[in-house]
């Protein structure tokens, strides 16, 4: 089973009198294990991709299959599910709240899990997420006390504690140096190499070789989809 399928998928913005079409009949099929990066111009429609992709945004028209379920048949309280559960999301801007520990902003997504997990259970899933990506050390830490690189890694903790099987990932890099981006890249290549699918939004063509897929997005459709046979590693 894909774990993302689209078909037909078309989604227009109406800008004043101008009709702007993000989306224009895009197929596109990820595989289990994947790494895909998207990369395009500006305005070429991956954000609005990752939007579909990550059901916060619904299409216009067309068909979208999540691990084999109809995204469209699901309602808001279903698709809010999927987005804490089924999906993890990692930003340009870490979007973590301040005056609020590492640890703490970890847990947040699992406060919406339905069930009530025990609060003990909760913080040691907390800290699972943080020791998987090397910051189980600075649990304590707030986001002014870390750099950048490890207030990213919170972030990708945060995406990780729900074990989802999927992480949507929209320029994760765009406020990094040259080294820390590889060292959040080579996390990505973990995670990925450990089951879970990735897909990854990026103007930067260095940063897609890191993927084992890349699709190239002009005017709202795919351009290219094609393997990365030199795929580099961090």
């Amino acid at each position: 089973m894909k774990p993302i399928q689209l078909e037909n998928i078309r989604k227009t913005f109406h800008l004043g009198d101008t009709e702007v079409r993000a989306l224009d009949n895009v197929d596109l099929a990820v595989e289990p294990g994947d790494f895909l990066a998207v990369i395009g111009a500006s305005g070429s429609g991956k954000s609005t991709l990752m939007n579909v992709i990550g059901c916060l945004d619904r299409p216009d028209s067309g068909h979208y299959l999540l691990e084999g379920r109809p995204v469209g048949d699901l309602n808001r309280r279903q698709l809010a599910d999927i987005r804490n559960q089924r999906i993890g999301f990692v930003f340009q801007g870490f979007n973590l709240l301040a005056r609020t520990t590492a640890l703490e902003n970890v847990m947040l997504p699992l406060l919406y899990t339905r069930g009530g997990l025990p609060s003990a259970q909760l913080h040691l899933r907390a800290v699972e997420a943080l020791r998987r990506v090397g910051l189980a050390d600075r649990m304590h830490h707030e986001p002014n006390q870390l750099s950048g690189g490890q207030q990213q890694r919170v972030a990708i903790a945060r995406a990780l504690v729900n074990d989802p099987a999927i992480i949507l990932a929209d320029e994760p890099t765009g406020n990094l140096d040259s080294r820390t981006t590889l060292d959040v890249l080579a996390l990505f290549q973990e995670l990925n190499d450990n089951g879970i699918t990735i897909v990854l939004v990026t103007h930067e063509g260095d940063v897609a070789e890191h993927a084992g897929r890349i699709i190239e997005m002009q005017d709202g459709r795919i351009r290219r989809d094609f393997s990365v046979t030199n795929r580099r590693r961090a």
